[in-house]
């Protein structure tokens, strides 16, 4: 059992991709969200904006000592982003990995997730994130640095945004909370 100091040490990206785990299996089980890791057939079969992303990450990795570049299980998700019933693509870097970088795409702020909606792509840097149901929206709720909260790195700070289709782009905003 993990003590409370190791706890306390564990970064935002594991615990949010713990419940990530724990509420996806609940909630497939349910029926009530379609979210699913691709299969690697789907890899060959990414939006041209995403797979430009990978030959990107591929390329570093190789510049970087001739790593041989690894795309880890659940780097590519399909998921309905825009509440249309459609899935979307969803590139996950923390799940990319350089045989010669410990951390060549993740940092503090945690790894960047590159949305395709809308037939382009739309990147966030983030520590984890999930899709809810609110009402009629679907919300891409993310953890984000602390410093995004007037903060430090472990101050707990989310973001959550929904897919405008008329403008092509995500809304956000953050609450005046008095």
């Amino acid at each position: 059992m993990i003590s409370a100091i190791d706890a306390t040490f564990q970064t935002a990206s594991q615990i949010v991709r713990q419940l990530k785990g724990l509420v996806s299996r609940f909630v497939l089980a349910s029926g009530l969200v379609w979210n699913s890791p691709a299969v690697a057939a789907d890899v060959s079969q990414l939006p041209p904006g995403l797979q430009a992303k990978v030959d990107l990450a591929a390329q570093a990795c190789a510049e970087f000592n001739d790593g041989q570049f690894h795309l880890d299980w659940g780097a590519v998700e399909r998921v309905d982003l825009d509440g249309d019933l459609r899935r979307d693509w969803v590139l996950n870097e923390s799940d990319f990995a350089c045989s010669s970088a410990a951390s060549l795409y993740c940092g503090t702020g945690g790894c960047m997730s590159h949305f395709w909606v809308g037939e382009e792509v739309h990147s966030l840097l983030n520590q984890g994130w999930t899709v809810v149901d609110f009402g009629r929206q679907r919300v891409v709720v993310a953890g984000i640095h602390g410093s995004n909260c007037d903060g430090i790195n472990p101050t707990p700070c989310v973001t959550a945004s929904v897919w405008d289709a008329d403008a092509k782009t995500w809304r956000s905003s953050a609450g005046d909370w008095e």
